[in-house]
């Protein structure tokens, strides 16, 4: 079985949001579900098969939520010695070389990803490119946009 990396907070996210499932909504649900029950013919009841709809999702999204806990790989970037290397978890604020445009990023596991955050995809091609480089070095980067170059200007395990 493979294991995905996540970040100590992306599974804290996750662990949240199961046990808003399990202890508010799944019960919440079933209460609907019971109360739509009692309001008699259930073929015409839109009640009954809203919940029933909502109860489909909330127990996929358990499965789903359990499903990555259990093959995630939880790296705590502020347990490692930062040695100025990019890693998974890091923090890099890069610097264009062409624009002179600075941005920060942190490098996360595919759940985690927003890049309106600025929380990029381990996967992605600006993450790779930038994985194994330090402060100072240059990173010659494939983007659908073409090839962008630029100066990792700090890293942060944070």
């Amino acid at each position: 079985m493979t294991s995905y990396p996540m970040t100590a907070d992306g599974a804290k996210k996750l662990r949240d949001e199961l046990d808003q499932l399990k202890s508010v909504d799944r019960p919440r649900i079933i209460k609907s579900i019971a109360e739509a029950r009692e309001h008699g013919d259930l073929k015409e009841n839109a009640e009954y098969h809203a919940a029933r709809e909502q109860q489909s999702f909330c127990e996929g999204r358990i499965q789903d939520i359990e499903g990555k806990l259990s093959n995630a790989q939880i790296i705590d970037v502020t347990k490692l010695t930062n040695n100025g290397k990019v890693v998974f978890g890091a923090t890099v604020t890069i610097l264009n070389t062409k624009t002179d445009e600075e941005t920060t990023y942190r490098i996360v596991g595919d759940d985690e990803a927003d890049i309106k955050k600025n929380l990029i995809s381990v996967n992605s091609p600006f993450a790779r490119g930038m994985i194994g480089k330090e402060v100072d070095d240059i990173a010659t980067i494939q983007t659908p946009a073409g090839i962008v170059e630029v100066e990792i200007t700090e890293v942060l395990y944070k």
